[in-house]
C-alpha cells in the first residue's frame, strides 16, 4: 500500500483508478470479515438462524441498530461487544476506502507551481 511521496510526481489516472479499486477491495474484505464475525456470533451465541444473524450483523455493522430481540445474557454481551467493534470497523473501512482519494487531493494541493 505504497503511495507516492510529496517530492514524487502524482500518479497517472489509470494507476490511481487501480489504486482506488485495490483499496476498495481491502475495505470490502474487512467488511466481509466483520460481517462473518457477527453472523457466526449471533448464530452460535445468540441462537439466531443464519438469515436473522446476517440481518442483525448487517444492521449493527452499518450503525442502524438491533432488529432481533436477544433473550440470553451471553447473546446480549456478544451484541454489546460486536456493536462496539462495529463502530470502529466501519470507520476503519471508510478510512481505508477514502485514503487514496484524500492522498491524491492533498498531493495535488501541495504541488509546486513549476510542476
Amino acid at each position: 500500500m505504497k503511495l507516492e511521496r510529496r517530492s514524487e510526481k502524482i500518479a497517472s489516472l489509470p494507476k490511481f483508478i487501480v489504486r482506488v479499486g485495490r483499496y476498495a477491495m481491502y475495505a470490502f474484505v474487512l467488511i466481509l470479515i466483520s460481517l462473518a464475525i457477527g453472523m457466526v456470533g449471533y448464530h452460535w451465541i445468540a441462537d439466531l438462524n443464519w438469515i436473522d444473524s446476517l440481518y442483525m450483523s448487517s444492521m449493527i455493522l452499518t450503525g442502524m441498530g438491533p432488529v432481533s430481540p436477544i433473550t440470553c445474557n451471553t447473546g446480549k454481551l456478544f451484541s454489546s461487544f460486536y456493536a462496539l467493534y462495529s463502530g470502529v470497523a466501519f470507520l476503519s473501512c471508510t478510512a481505508v476506502f477514502f485514503a487514496p482519494i484524500f492522498h491524491r487531493i492533498m498531493h495535488i494541493l501541495h504541488l509546486d507551481e513549476e510542476d
